[in-house]
């Protein structure tokens, strides 16, 4: 596998943030390799101009006490041989999916059609702002599923809040609305709205028909759970979702 190229020795704040580190899978892999953390340090230090990394700065990455920036991530993955992807906890931001993907912010502003400063804004903002066309290009450049394309795009505070509607009236009604923010096919669409409605309705069947009692509490707050996670639930129960379309 090709190293990936050595960071700049000073990175830009916004090259600087902190992706989610799997300090577990960089120690393993390490391990697997034979190396020590003198050897993770001296490497990163001489091949990637990183001169303040030292075996306890590893060490640390490694049990989780600090984690690396992004240049460091690249660094340490190029002297690992592995993808920054395999360091990289679940994605949740745009720049974390790019992050894991081991692709420049240039190259994709580029796939989609972005000036990289307006999209290196966006990044900065969380605040993705591309037509359909750009997200449906975002999507595929950074191979998102459907879940992370929701998320990085913005929509996932107005899916909460259609689907909460939804499971407190009649989802019938919610069908196009969703379908607005979530591309579905329609049949899959109206599957997932039905049984999350019906999940969350024996909830609140099961709170009233017990009274006041413990169960009747424990179903009150089963019911606030799960609309605090509607989004969540409803992901589960959208099987085989397929990648955005245009």
């Amino acid at each position: 596998m090709r190293r990936p190229s050595a960071p700049p020795n000073q990175p830009s704040p916004s090259a600087a943030s902190t992706p989610p580190f799997n300090a577990p899978a960089a120690r393993r892999i390490r391990a697997a390799l034979g190396m020590g953390p003198e050897h993770v340090a001296h490497t990163m230090q001489v091949s990637y101009r990183l001169p303040y990394v030292t075996p306890d700065l590893v060490t640390a990455w490694e049990r989780g006490i600090a984690a690396p920036s992004s240049p460091e991530l690249t660094a340490l993955a190029g002297v690992l041989w592995c993808t920054p992807g395999e360091l990289i906890g679940r994605p949740r931001t745009l720049r974390e999916h790019r992050v894991a993907r081991g692709l420049p912010a240039e190259d994709v502003a580029r796939a989609v059609g972005l000036d990289p400063e307006r999209y290196l804004r966006m990044e900065d903002g969380e605040d993705w702002r591309g037509t359909e066309r750009q997200s449906a290009a975002l999507a595929d450049v950074l191979d998102l599923a459907l879940p992370d394309f929701v998320a990085v795009t913005g929509r996932e505070g107005k899916l909460a809040e259609l689907l909460r509607s939804a499971v407190g009236t009649r989802w019938q009604a919610y069908v196009r609305p969703v379908g607005k923010v979530v591309p579905l096919e329609r049949g899959q669409l109206e599957n997932s709205l039905q049984r999350l409605h019906q999940d969350y309705q024996g909830q609140m069947v099961a709170s009233l028909s017990w009274g006041g009692n413990s169960a009747a509490r424990q179903a009150g707050d089963a019911g606030r759970d799960f609309l605090d996670r509607i989004v969540e639930h409803f992901w589960t129960r959208v099987q085989g979702a397929g990648r955005p379309g245009p």
